[in-house]
């Protein structure tokens, strides 16, 4: 894209790529929340990178618009760096969501632009959380880009936002990410309390 029209060509993808998300997988993960409330069960949010941002956010959102209790392991980050220098990057998420007590009534919602690759060695930690979860038979909702990766294949339930714009990969998907889990927030199924404006 020249830089005379990328303003509104980016746009025009954004909108491209809304209209060609799956709402059944959307609608999916609006039942497992939804359920997960209903068990009193947890939701833990991954991400790295922006995804991690979001995480934070998202974690603020789902407590106090749904009620629903809600953590981003990435949030505290003296646990975070304690834990990435003594045991490795690879093995924090599972370590910190072994000290949660995961169980079985609870959720891992994965936020990833890539859903993780062991061959390459991209979000191995991840992937490891996503196989512990499995391991406890715990719900796991994606929102990812790309082709989803490891944890695309895998999770329970998966949004998929389509690599429409290969160019443009990593800024749509995690701002299309933004909208999909404030759609979730805002949901009839799930929002308990009003926002302010």
């Amino acid at each position: 894209m020249s830089a005379d029209n990328f303003s509104s060509n980016y746009l025009l993808q954004t909108a491209n790529i809304l209209n060609s998300l799956d709402i059944r997988s959307i609608d999916c993960a609006v039942d497992i929340l939804a359920s997960l409330r209903t068990s009193s069960g947890r939701l833990f949010i991954c991400g790295v990178g922006g995804s991690a941002g979001h995480a934070s956010h998202a974690v603020n959102d789902f407590r106090k618009i749904c009620e629903i209790e809600s953590y981003a392991p990435t949030d505290n980050v003296s646990e975070l760096t304690a834990r990435t220098n003594d045991e490795g990057w690879d093995s924090f998420f599972v370590n910190w969501l072994r000290v949660s007590r995961l169980c079985g009534r609870d959720c891992l919602m994965f936020f990833s632009v890539g859903g993780g690759n062991l061959e390459a060695n991209v979000s191995v930690g991840l992937i490891n959380a996503m196989s512990y979860a499995a391991e406890l038979d715990v719900r796991t909702i994606a929102i990812v880009g790309r082709d989803g990766g490891h944890i695309g294949k895998v999770a329970t339930c998966v949004v998929n936002v389509p690599p429409i714009f290969p160019s443009a990969v990593t800024p749509h998907t995690e701002g299309i990410t933004a909208v999909i889990w404030h759609l979730l927030v805002s949901h009839p199924r799930l929002q308990i309390n009003s926002t302010k404006w």
